[in-house]
């Protein structure tokens, strides 16, 4: 990957990746960790094992096997926000890897590129 400067407006950091290492620091520490963003117990034993065994192979691709539970059609916080079960399989589907990040940096604003103040 080719080395530029940081995306953090200001930062003159050459990085290979999008943040410097401490800005990407500080943004996956803002994120908190899955449990406190609502991936627990719960949603890797009930939702991510039920949409993995229903979708063994990415939904998008159709060619790779599935390793991520993506929620689909609505978002996690939609479902949350309309009263639904967010763990429930039947609001998911398994897609692999690259597609999960294409799917979530196309679909979800701002996606992976939230800064820390955000």
């Amino acid at each position: 990957m080719a080395r530029r400067v940081c995306n953090v407006h200001g930062c003159p950091t050459i990085s290979d990746k999008p943040r410097c290492p401490a800005h990407a620091k500080a943004a996956d520490q803002a994120r908190g960790t899955p449990a406190q963003r609502g991936y627990g117990v719960e949603h890797r034993r009930r939702f991510r094992e039920g949409v993995l065994a229903k979708h063994p192979i990415c939904q998008v691709c159709k060619r790779t096997p599935s390793t991520v539970a993506d929620h689909y059609p609505l978002s996690k916080r939609e479902l949350i926000e309309q009263g639904m079960d967010s763990n429930d399989p039947a609001h998911g589907r398994g897609l692999c890897v690259p597609c999960h990040s294409r799917e979530t940096a196309e679909h979800q604003p701002g996606g992976f590129r939230i800064s820390p103040s955000d």
